[in-house]
């Protein structure tokens, strides 16, 4: 028996909230092996998911992601006219609803009258602490944030965040779970708002939006120092891997001799005020000079298309 056998015995996962989250969710799952069943309270997200679903398996196929025929896999997502009949028989849930407290917390309560005795739950939220939706519910010990990227087929790595009532089990049951399916499991170990990754993405972006509001930079010449500059390397390592390879002695020589640097720039910045109307103005004007609004929908397939023939590249070289 097979270890997606073994934590399924034979049962579905519910995929709840059919957006571009819960339908990146359906994939991994059902490319698992794993029966799928999706419910939203809107039908034409459902029917808008498994268009996107259809669409994104048969380019899967094309780039060698997927093996099996599409339309087999497909087939194991089948979608769900209630809540209760998404929930019934299934082993786990993937909460994948609007990112609000008060949705979060409906959704809880209502899983909570459905729940068996061992269905354990993970919501997709992007920095909602499970301790803001999930508390003081007899299904609460159960239920932990399972945090992906942006199609989690595509991208890997989920972060699993337990509020102060999941039990170790739950935890160790997800993490067991998730890598069985793929997925790179990053452990937050306490709960902090915006989890590990989006904290490191916030800081960045705080930088780049303000850089653009002194003037030091335009939007593509940011974009460039990360394309061209930054991304070559975290494509393959982390921030703490490079800087330890950035200088003779490692990572503790680099702290040494770029430390204060570091420092003064962080002192230099203390960024009490939000992305204002004229900043934002700016920075869309400038995008739009780069990229129509109607292109955006043509250009996300195109960034899709250039992650799986990156996911098929380095697929292949850990295959030698």
């Amino acid at each position: 028996m097979t270890e997606i056998e073994e934590l399924s015995r034979g049962r579905p996962v519910a995929i709840v909230g059919a957006g571009l989250v819960g339908s990146g969710w359906a994939i991994v799952y059902a490319r698992a092996g794993l029966r799928v069943k999706m419910f939203d309270r809107d039908p034409e997200i459902t029917r808008k998911a498994f268009a996107l679903i259809a669409g994104q398996l048969a380019r899967l196929h094309a780039h060698g992601l997927v093996a099996e025929d599409p339309a087999a896999i497909l087939a194991r997502i089948t979608p769900a006219a209630t809540l209760a009949d998404a929930v019934e028989g299934a082993f786990y849930v993937q909460e994948s609803v609007l990112e609000r407290v008060d949705v979060k917390r409906q959704l809880m309560i209502d899983l909570d009258a459905l729940a068996g005795p061992d269905l354990v739950v993970g919501s997709s939220t992007s920095g909602i602490p499970g301790s803001a939706f999930a508390l003081g519910l007899g299904l609460s010990a159960r239920v932990l944030i399972v945090h992906p990227v942006n199609p989690p087929y595509l991208v890997p790595v989920v972060e699993l965040v337990p509020s102060p009532e999941t039990v170790p089990a739950t935890v160790a049951f997800a993490d067991a779970l998730m890598r069985a399916v793929g997925q790179a499991v990053v452990h937050v170990r306490k709960e902090v708002e915006g989890f590990v990754l989006n904290r490191l993405q916030a800081v960045l972006l705080r930088e780049a939006w303000a850089l653009v509001q002194d003037g030091v930079a335009s939007c593509e010449d940011i974009d460039k120092t990360v394309r061209d500059g930054l991304g070559w390397r975290w494509s393959f390592m982390g921030p703490f891997e490079t800087i330890d390879l950035n200088a003779p002695g490692g990572v503790a020589d680099y702290a040494v001799r770029l430390g204060p640097l570091y420092q003064r720039i962080a002192d230099s910045r203390r960024h009490p005020q939000p992305w204002d109307e004229g900043l934002i103005r700016e920075v869309e004007a400038q995008r739009r000079e780069r990229l129509g609004r109607d292109e955006l929908e043509a250009r996300r397939a195109w960034r899709d298309e250039r992650l799986m023939a990156f996911a098929a590249r380095r697929n292949a070289a850990s295959d030698d």
